[in-house]
């Protein structure tokens, strides 16, 4: 992958079309993997393979060290959902990847281009049917890095809901590379140090940030 500092990473885009001003607030603050991930990703490494379930949350403990019962909790959860399904198997992990086309990085966390095909880990709950909508964009920005970086033909990703014990293939449409054109934007904006407007139709209730970015006008003061 092309570390190249003009490169948004993925991650940025997707905040960016959760909304712009929880990107520019991202962006001042120092942010560890999220306990709730770091679970689900390690137990994704052992999908497709029988479970040794002592083995899995020792390497938990190794990735993170203070885990304590709610984290145990959702191992067991993810156990109970992923045991005795059938998945994917993917020959690497933690594939880094670029476009330069629509000027964007990131790393999948599984690829195989003899598939070929590539997926990203979730620790969200799975919808009743496809994929959320936010996925969805993650799926269209890696379809563009995989399909330039790889080479490889692919029309879409799966999306492994590893607390469901679920994983999906996801298409994107012409809706979603649009909304992923609009986030790219958006966030190479913030990048560049500009502040942005709070959307028409804000998700605030899904935000930390929301105590901080009250309705109406805001002054350089009160994002500062």
């Amino acid at each position: 992958m092309d570390d190249s500092p003009d490169l948004i990473g993925v991650s940025a885009v997707s905040a960016a079309h959760f909304c712009p001003l929880r990107l520019y607030y991202d962006r001042r603050e120092e942010h560890e993997e999220p306990p709730r991930y770091a679970v689900c990703k390690q137990v994704s490494y052992h999908l497709g393979e029988p479970f040794d379930p002592t083995a899995i949350w020792q390497e938990i403990l190794t990735v993170l060290p203070h885990a304590g019962s709610e984290e145990h909790e959702l191992f067991e959860q993810c156990m109970e959902n992923c045991r005795d399904r059938e998945w994917v198997r993917f020959s690497d992990a933690d594939v880094p990847v670029s476009s330069h086309t629509l000027g964007i990085r990131g790393v999948v966390d599984k690829a195989d281009p003899a598939l070929p095909g590539f997926a990203i880990t979730r620790s969200s709950e799975a919808p009743k049917a496809g994929v959320h909508a936010t996925d969805r964009l993650r799926i269209a920005c890696f379809t563009a890095c995989v399909q330039e970086t790889l080479g490889l033909a692919v029309d879409g990703g799966y999306v492994e809901y590893v607390p469901s014990g679920v994983i999906r293939f996801c298409t994107p449409g012409p809706r979603d590379r649009r909304a992923m054109l609009r986030a790219i934007a958006a966030a190479q904006s913030v990048e560049a140090g500009k502040i942005p407007q709070k959307p028409l139709n804000p998700r605030c209730t899904r935000c930390p940030y929301q105590e901080r970015c009250s309705p109406g006008p805001k002054k350089l003061s009160d994002l500062l």
